[in-house]
């Protein structure tokens, strides 16, 4: 479960000692300093609302200050949407993106769910965000996803001849692929970072889904994400090549369960700096 991975992460690494785990992580202000990007693109940044089945959506929205860009879709994770994700999404607009980064708890609550400085291990944190986290299904991933990329569509900044990208963290994993799976008329490059249960015995899990998508794949493990599951790196291999899919599946022998999200307390700034390499060679090739 997301919930009970993403603690025993953030609280001692697995198959590594408390001494090694903690040269690999950072404190949050070090963490929220990334690089400048390369000739990067003024940004104009609004906060907005999307209407879903569900109710209103409150989100982010950041593009590039002229001229349209391909979309891509953000899945936060199971912290939600919040300043490092904010941070995140600005750095990708400047690559030349039309960003939506999404609160995936709009149905009980507006972002930010967490304020600065807390952390999942906290039990006050994990007692606020649980039954949050526990409402949604495949269902309601499946529904959102469909309002959020019809939205993107609609927007003026968003260039609809060229395809859409979308990325999901921890929770955000799985709704990457039912995303990907739902619309694969749009979707056609898809990352997930630490992602949690991507392959199960469930006739919800995501791999099964990988028939219905088109496009190419990023996947990132963190060192114990595979010791948590060793095998799915495995099928889900096997299964996007039955499907003549393009898939780059990596674990990060360097990183920890939450890598790659800026204030986690496992952000590893050089195995982050290299899934985000990947990621925009990725959106370059196939967002074209």
């Amino acid at each position: 479960m997301c919930d009970e991975h993403t603690l025993k992460s953030e609280s001692e690494g697995v198959g590594v000692t408390r001494r090694q785990f903690s040269k690999m992580t950072t404190t949050t202000a070090l963490a929220m300093t990334i690089p400048t990007v390369a000739n990067a693109k003024t940004v104009t940044a609004r906060d907005v609302t999307i209407k879903t089945a569900d109710g209103v959506c409150d989100a982010l929205f950041v593009r590039p200050s002229e001229g349209k860009h391909p979309a891509v879709l953000i899945w936060p994770d199971i912290m939600a949407l919040r300043p490092s994700f904010r941070e995140m999404a600005a750095r990708l607009a400047q690559s030349g993106y039309s960003v939506l980064c999404i609160n995936p708890y709009y149905r009980d609550a507006k972002s930010p769910v967490v304020q600065v400085g807390e952390s999942f291990q906290d039990e006050a944190t994990r007692n606020k965000i649980m039954p949050m986290y526990r409402s949604l299904s495949p269902e309601t991933h499946r529904t959102d996803a469909s309002a959020f990329v019809a939205w993107l569509d609609e927007q003026p900044s968003v260039d609809t001849q060229r395809p859409m990208g979308t990325m999901g963290y921890c929770m955000g994993g799985p709704i990457v692929m039912r995303t990907a799976a739902l619309r694969p008329d749009r979707i056609r490059a898809a990352c997930a970072y630490h992602p949690v249960s991507l392959v199960s015995e469930d006739a919800e899990s995501p791999h099964l889904l990988i028939p219905q998508m088109q496009g190419e794949f990023f996947i990132g493990l963190g060192l114990n994400d595979d010791e948590r599951d060793p095998n799915e790196k495995v099928v889900l291999a096997k299964a996007f090549a039955d499907n003549d899919l393009a898939a780059d599946i990596e674990v990060y022998q360097d990183a920890m369960h939450g890598w790659c999200v800026l204030d986690s307390r496992a952000y590893q700034h050089e195995a982050a700096e290299r899934a985000w390499s990947k990621t925009l060679a990725l959106f370059s090739r196939a967002l074209i």
